[in-house]
């Protein structure tokens, strides 16, 4: 079976290399040409993706990088794994979904299934991409099915394989072939009823997570007002062995999904004429904390940033991979500096970011901040000459000093 999937990112990639390993011929297609040479010389971004695994796919015919559609044409299934961000009003901007439709309907032959793995507002199946290419396409029998992307990227316990896999179509035999396909590398399928009960499990799943860390979040800055840290009162929380379930303060969320999702399903929510003010107060306690957080800091240090040398431990939004989308010690920084900070950064996956280079963990700075503690890093020279550090990581792991949040 040949299967394309647009868009080679950390959604598409991995979904190209499991399809591959699994047999099917596989056309991995990316409007970014860069990417598509990287690839094709087996350079990946994706942490869950290797190197040895690209160059040996290809080497098998397994799978082909492109980023010309007409290598497109002969493909029974088609998958979007593209980009949906937000604009600058927070507000759905699929453009590249759009475009990623339009160049489905160029190439596509009659009985194809068309899967969306791309996160979007509930309907966006339904009501945009089955109008979009059944009307460029000039075709009737298309098949139509969801199954929206789980990855976690660097999560060494769960994967494509064994994260269960939830699909919904627009007809029986849409969601047949649909698991079918899926079957074949994912351990466990789980089909409901319609599109659209997909797309909101996925919308949920990551609003579940961002109301609760703004939950804790705010609990955080009241715990500060008696000072004591909230992570200790959620630790004890959690001895409790039933209806409880720990979620620990940060500076903020970060990545693609959690800072994003939220807002798809409060624009689905409008769309429908109702409104979700929880989900819209998690989004704003959740952004805004990066800023709350560097006047707790200043507070810390007596009242005055002006000068004062802060050098900050990982940038990324989670540990142990390179991606900066979103993540909200970038907030962190500028919000520092614009108090007075002298701020630099140490991060073993970010070599340069906004002109900076990654420095060393120093001895001397006035204050150290742990925010993206990544396993390789070594925080023993702070330690050794006792650099005032604030532990603001959102884990209840001990890195050798107490938690600041």
């Amino acid at each position: 079976m040949i299967i394309s999937i647009i868009g080679q990112g950390y959604v598409g990639l991995p979904i190209a290399i499991s399809a591959a390993e699994a047999g099917h011929m596989v056309n991995g297609f990316d409007i970014d040409t860069g990417k598509v040479e990287r690839l094709t010389r087996g350079i990946s971004e994706s942490p869950e993706v290797t190197s040895e695994k690209i160059l040996r796919l290809q080497s098998n015919g397994n799978i082909k990088f492109s980023s010309d559609k007409e290598n497109l044409s002969d493909s029974s299934i088609f998958i979007l794994a593209v980009p949906t961000p937000l604009d600058e009003s927070h507000k759905p901007d699929l453009t590249f979904l759009i475009s990623a439709c339009q160049i489905i309907s160029k190439v596509v032959k009659p009985g194809a299934l068309i899967i969306n793995e791309s996160t979007s507002y509930i309907g966006t199946l339904r009501n945009l991409i089955k109008p979009t290419i059944d009307k460029l396409s000039n075709i009737n029998n298309l098949e139509y099915a969801v199954a929206p992307e789980r990855i976690d990227p660097g999560n060494k316990n769960w994967n494509i394989k064994n994260t269960p896999r939830v699909v919904g179509g627009m007809t029986p035999k849409a969601v047949e072939r649909a698991v079918d396909f899926y079957s074949s590398f994912c351990d466990h399928i789980n089909c409901v009823s319609k599109p659209e009960v997909a797309e909101a499990a996925k919308l949920f799943e990551n609003t579940f997570r961002q109301v609760n860390i703004a939950l804790v979040n705010e609990f955080s800055d009241i715990s500060s007002h008696f000072d004591f840290s909230a992570n200790e009162a959620l630790i004890a929380a959690s001895t409790k062995p039933f209806g409880f379930m720990p979620f620990y303060p940060g500076i903020g969320v970060g990545g693609h999904c959690i800072p994003i999702d939220p807002s798809y399903l409060t624009y689905s929510a409008k769309e429908v004429d109702t409104d979700a003010p929880l989900v819209n107060i998690a989004n704003k306690i959740n952004f805004s904390n990066p800023i709350k957080i560097a006047k707790r800091i200043k507070i810390k240090l007596g009242g005055n940033l002006v000068d004062k040398e802060i050098q900050i431990a990982g940038i990324t939004y989670k540990p142990n991979i390179s991606d900066l989308r979103e993540s909200p010690a970038l907030t962190l920084i500028k919000e520092l500096k614009n108090l007075g900070a002298k701020v630099s950064w140490f991060d073993p996956f970010v070599k340069v970011y906004d002109g900076e280079e990654s420095q060393p963990l120093k001895s001397s700075v006035d204050l150290g901040l742990i925010v993206t503690p990544h396993d390789v890093i070594d925080f023993s020279i702070w330690k050794t000459f006792n650099v005032n550090v604030l532990d603001l990581s959102s884990t209840s792991k001990n890195y050798g000093w107490p938690k600041f949040l």
